[in-house]
Order: structure tokens, then sequence, then C-alpha cells
């Protein structure tokens, strides 16, 4: 138990339950997913949530089964009591990081941006910061101040209900389109699907690739916990499971099997060491520039240095020149003409070098 991390959690309620009922189907909000959630990350400690509750009877029933304290905040003396739940509840959290040092994070249930300065400061006293939101309703500025940030209606348990029935005038033109729709219009809309799929996987493995190189050059050994954390730090929204995969370790099983990284056992079971796959030398480097601008020019005609490294790395995700001695692309690219691999030509008209294959 010593090893857990202690959890605070505080629920702006109003907010939450405003948001979800006008965002999710006027579904109510149920604070159960994000306790489960966060059971599998430590033990939550402190449960609070502030509202004025006479406009909440029905909810605190559920809250009270889930262990959260009721903060009563009333709000009918006028506009001055307007923001009165937040800074009661920004208080408290201060408050609690002094005075509780044990708790280690604090989530702050949300998608009010004017709790971004909160985030800041529990952080600057080295606290980890989980935010949660439901994402039609969250200020673009909340997520990137948190360590993490979870979108509530993506949480597991979470089934949005339908959304509120549409007039008459509304629903008769998405009809007409459902009577014009072919066969072949579904087609195509699966294809463009599964274009725009492979396409989020091969984003993904360019960051995690960059990212595991990034974290290689600075700590050297790198797990998979490691490698997640970095990730969250760079985007507190990401999670796995908007590329399709249930866990993390499944995530990096496939990006294995792709060859965009390697797998070793870790100095702890479960956790392993993450790795980039190294070339075997320059030679293979050169192989797979050839390659890359054969298909260029077969598919456009030619093949210009601009964007070339990025279509390597759609291939070799890891890539990189400097490894192997080169201080820049255009540098390695002429090592590669001068070793006949490719051609490498200034073209006035393109404003850029252009790539052949000389013959072998």
């Amino acid at each position: 138990m010593d090893d857990e991390d202690r959890i605070a959690l505080f629920l702006d309620y109003e907010n939450l339950a405003i948001g979800a009922r006008e965002n999710l189907g006027g579904m109510a909000f149920d604070v159960r997913p994000i306790a489960d959630a966060l059971a599998e990350r430590g033990r939550v400690v402190v449960r609070r949530a502030y509202a004025d509750w006479s406009n909440f009877d029905e909810d605190r029933r559920m809250l009270t089964r889930s262990h959260v304290e009721l903060i009563e905040m009333p709000q009918r003396m006028g506009a001055v009591r307007k923001n009165a739940a937040d800074i009661k509840m920004a208080v408290d959290a201060v408050e609690l990081a002094f005075v509780r040092d044990y708790v280690s994070t604090f989530v702050v249930c949300t998608g009010d941006s004017d709790f971004t300065p909160l985030v800041y400061k529990l952080r600057e006293l080295n606290k980890s910061v989980i935010g949660v939101g439901v994402r039609a309703s969250t200020s673009a500025l909340l997520p990137p101040a948190c360590d993490e940030f979870l979108y509530y209606d993506e949480l597991e348990g979470i089934e949005p209900g339908q959304p509120r029935r549409a007039s008459r005038r509304q629903r008769r033109p998405a009809a007409s389109t459902a009577l014009r729709e072919t066969p072949q219009d579904a087609e195509d809309a699966e294809d463009a699907e599964d274009v725009q799929k492979a396409r989020d996987l091969d984003g993904l493995a360019v960051l995690v690739a960059q990212t595991l190189s990034g974290v290689q050059r600075t700590s050297g050994q790198v797990t998979a916990s490691t490698l997640k954390r970095t990730l969250l730090r760079k985007d507190p929204t990401f999670n796995e499971a908007d590329y399709g995969f249930r866990t993390f370790g499944e995530l990096l099983r496939h990006l294995s099997q792709r060859h965009v990284i390697e797998l070793a056992d870790g100095p702890t079971k479960g956790d392993p060491e993450v790795l980039l796959p190294a070339f075997d030398g320059q030679e293979e480097a050169f192989e797979l520039l050839r390659s890359v601008v054969e298909d260029l020019i077969d598919k456009f005609g030619r093949a210009a240095l601009s964007g070339l490294k990025d279509q390597i790395r759609r291939i070799r995700p890891d890539f990189s020149e400097k490894p192997l001695g080169y201080r820049s692309f255009l540098q390695f690219c002429r090592a590669a003409d001068t070793a006949d691999v490719i051609r490498l030509e200034w073209d006035d008209d393109a404003d850029d070098y252009l790539l052949t294959i000389p013959p072998r």
C-alpha cells in the first residue's frame, strides 16, 4: 500500500452535470465510472463535490453511495455568489496540498478553464493533476495544463443516451439523404474510414518513435511505463483506446510487429524495455532512401527533397541521419548520391532538389 498513489477527487458538480445533460443525450451524471478509472491509478482518499445541492436532489443519493462528501454552496444570494463554489473548491484543493503531503495526485473534474490556475499551482507544489471533463463542454485551455486528461464520455461504463429528437423540419433532410444513399456510397465511406484509420496509426507510430528516440537520448533505458508517462506529458488526452487498443501493452506489441519498436525484458515484470530497431548500417539506410524515391517516382513522376524525410518516416518512424554521422538530411542524400544510390540535382522550376534513380 505504501507504493500506491494517494488521490484527492474534487468535482465541480454543476459543470459536470450540465455538461453531461446537454451533450450526452440528456443522460444523468454518474461518478462511478470516474471512481473506477481512478482505482486503476491509486487509492482515492478524498472525494468532494461542490454545488448548490437544492438543484440536484436526485444526485445526492448516488454521490453518497459513492462516499463523496457534499459541499453545500447556496447560489441564491445574488450575482456575488456566482463563483462561490469554484473559489471554495480551489481554496480547499490548495489547502489540502499543504496539510496532506501524502496526497500525490489531485483529480480536478470540470471543463471550466477558470480552474487552469489551480492546476498550475498544484503542479508547482509537485502534485500530479488529472483532469476529467465532458468533451464537448471542456475548454481547450484545460487539458494541456494537466498531467493527464480523461474525457468523461469515453470512460468505461458511460453509454450516452439518445440525442434529443429533432423537429420534423430538421429530420426531413436526413431522411431524404438516407434514401439517396446507395451501397456504393456506403462502401466508399467505409474505405475512407479505413484510410483515415491507417493514417492515424501511421501518425501514432511516428509520435511513439520520435518520443522514444528523445527519451533514449536523455535517459538511456526506456520502459513502457516511462514511455506512456512521456506521451501523456506531450498530450494529456492521449489514450491508446482512441486507436482501437485495449491497453498500452497491446499498442506496443502492434508497433513491435510493424518493426517500429522492439520489446525486451525490463527491470520489472510487466514493464518491458522499449527500444528503437537500429539500422544495420549506412547501406541499409541508403537502400531505404532508394526504395522511397522509387515509390515516389512511380506514383507522382518525381521525388523532391522537401518532404522526403517524412515519407521515409512513414516506413521507418525512427529514421534519423544523425546516428549515421550526418549533420543534416541533405548531407545524407549527398552521400547517397556519391555512392550512386540516387541522383540529387537542383531544379530551378521546382525550386527544390529532385532525386532520380541511377541504373545499377
